[in-house]
C-alpha cells in the first residue's frame, strides 16, 4: 500500500512539475528553437497515426490521367505550394526556412504516402505546422485530387515540364 503512495505522489508532483513548466512559460515556443527529441518524436508519430486513421477518401478517377496532372501541376504553383515546398526548377520561399518543423521536400516523401493521405493533408492540413487546410480556404475536391494526382508524378517530373504544366493557360 505504502508504494501505491509513493507512486502517487511521484505521478502528482510530476504533474505539478509539468503544469508549471508549461504553463509557466518556461517552455520555449519560438520557432527558432528546436523541439526536444522525445517531444519531436510523439509529434511526428502522432502525425503519421492520425493521417493514417483520417485518411479514408478514395480518388474519384484515375490520378495518372495527363490532363489530371497538368491541372494539379499549375494548382501547386497557382496555391503557393512551390514558396513552401519547392517544385522541380522552382526556388523554395526564403520565409519557408523559418518555419518549424520545416516544410518536407515532397518529391523525397510522397512515395511513401497513399493518395488518401496526401488528399488528407492538402484538404485538412496539419496544426501547428504551417500546413493550410484548402477546403477551409475554398479549394473544391476535384483541385485537391488534380494537386494529389501531381504529387504522385511528382519524383519523376522535369523542370520543363513542371514549368510548362504550371505556366495558365497550358
Amino acid at each position: 500500500m505504502r508504494i501505491l503512495a509513493l507512486i502517487g505522489a511521484l505521478g502528482i508532483i510530476v504533474a505539478v512539475a509539468a503544469a508549471i513548466f508549461f504553463l509557466g512559460g518556461f517552455y520555449n515556443i519560438a520557432a527558432t528553437e528546436q523541439d526536444p527529441g522525445p517531444v519531436a518524436w510523439v509529434l511526428i508519430h502522432v502525425r503519421t497515426a492520425s493521417i493514417e486513421h483520417h485518411a479514408t477518401d478514395t480518388p474519384p478517377a484515375s490520378l495518372g490521367d495527363p490532363a489530371t496532372v497538368k491541372a494539379g501541376a499549375r494548382a501547386f504553383a497557382e496555391r503557393g505550394c512551390v514558396n513552401c515546398h519547392g517544385g522541380p526548377g522552382a526556388q523554395w520561399a526564403k520565409f519557408s526556412e523559418g518555419l518549424n518543423p520545416g516544410p518536407p521536400d515532397l518529391k523525397d516523401v510522397v512515395g511513401d504516402l497513399k493518395p488518401a493521405e496526401l488528399f488528407w493533408v492538402v484538404k485538412n492540413g496539419i496544426r501547428m505546422t504551417g500546413m493550410p487546410s484548402f477546403s477551409a480556404a475554398g479549394v473544391a475536391d476535384p483541385e485537391i485530387w488534380s494537386i494529389v494526382a501531381f504529387l504522385k508524378k511528382l519524383p519523376t517530373v522535369s523542370d520543363a515540364d513542371f514549368k510548362a504544366w504550371s505556366t495558365a493557360g497550358s
